[in-house]
């Protein structure tokens, strides 16, 4: 698998966060769309066999990863005052540079919102009005006709965010992967794209130096996407995560079907600690590929995988 680095650029809000598992089902759908089914089975065959043809990650500010999850007795600032552990709370990303340090350095160097997209320019979620009008009487009135608010993360425009895919080279080209992100980020990425939410472009698709980078005697994965770690070699008693609930929805035609939901499911959110008992973190993904997700699609998958880094935590945590 080569670890591949996409730097997309916001053309508008998004109705849906950038998650990896969402993204990965946008990408099946459009290669279904653009190779056709025949490919997308191809590329599924052994995907819940810990054979995935890719592994995406998050959207995370370009140049930036998210804050490894680990108690608040192993933070870098274990401050007494409540004050001070609030804006520590607050600092939730890392700098690239910043990767090759051992966890407890890594949490030490994490910066805050403003410190990654400037004073004024940190996203926000907020509500946006919405109506339809009646073309009888020429306004808005009851019913499917009331206006109404719908939840939209606003980005400053042109935000640069990467993406990190972990792809199967010999089942794909990067090139085609490049195709495929442009046309999710045409037609608009998660709820809401119709009427235009989620556009974006992409502006390169390249190699990622950042595992390079990673500390040399890297012993736990560094998750950067939500995942399902099951019945992987970890050390529980030195792994760390919170739990996530997604309720999937169906895209495409199934959204409009009359069970448009999938299966909840329980997994790792983003930015998990896994120990592997051999003390050694060498892949570049980790988890299960998830099956029996939808009783519409008996055939649907859904991502438990996640692209993952290696870093150094110390003996003594």
């Amino acid at each position: 698998m080569t670890l591949l680095r996409a730097i997309l650029r916001l053309h508008s809000p998004l109705g849906t966060p950038l998650a990896g598992d969402t993204l990965f089902g946008q990408l099946c759908h459009a290669v279904r769309e653009m190779l056709g089914e025949e490919k997308l089975e191809t590329l599924l065959d052994g995907y819940t066999a810990g054979n995935p043809w890719l592994v995406v990650s998050d959207g995370f500010p370009s140049g930036y990863l998210p804050r490894p999850t680990v108690p608040a007795a192993l933070q870098a600032n274990n401050e007494e005052d409540p004050a001070k552990r609030k804006e520590a709370k607050g600092k939730r990303w890392i700098p690239h540079h910043q990767i090759v340090q051992p966890l407890h350095q890594l949490l030490g160097s994490a910066v805050s919102d403003k410190e990654v997209y400037g004073e004024q320019s940190s996203p926000i979620q907020a509500v946006a009005f919405h109506n339809t009008l009646n073309r009888l009487t020429g306004t808005t009135g009851a019913g499917e006709f009331a206006p109404y608010t719908q939840s939209q993360i606003f980005y400053q425009p042109d935000q640069h965010m990467d993406v990190w895919c972990a792809l199967d080279e010999d089942r794909l080209p990067r090139a085609i992967l490049f195709q495929l992100l442009e046309y999710i980020g045409n037609a608009g990425y998660g709820r809401d794209a119709s009427i235009g939410l989620g556009k974006f472009a992409v502006e390169q698709v390249e190699e990622a130096a950042l595992p390079k980078h990673v500390h040399p005697n890297a012993n736990v994965y560094w998750t950067l996407a939500p995942c399902a770690p099951q019945g992987n070699d970890f050390d529980a008693a030195r792994s760390y995560w919170q739990v996530l609930t997604r309720f999937g929805r169906h895209g495409g035609t199934l959204a409009l079907s009359a069970n448009p939901f999938k299966q909840p499911l329980l997994l790792a959110a983003t930015g998990a600690i896994f120990a592997p008992t051999n003390n050694t973190a060498q892949t570049r993904f980790i988890g299960n590929g998830l099956t029996k997700v939808s009783l519409m699609q008996t055939a649907a998958v859904h991502q438990g995988y996640a692209p993952v880094l290696g870093i150094r935590m110390e003996a003594s945590v």
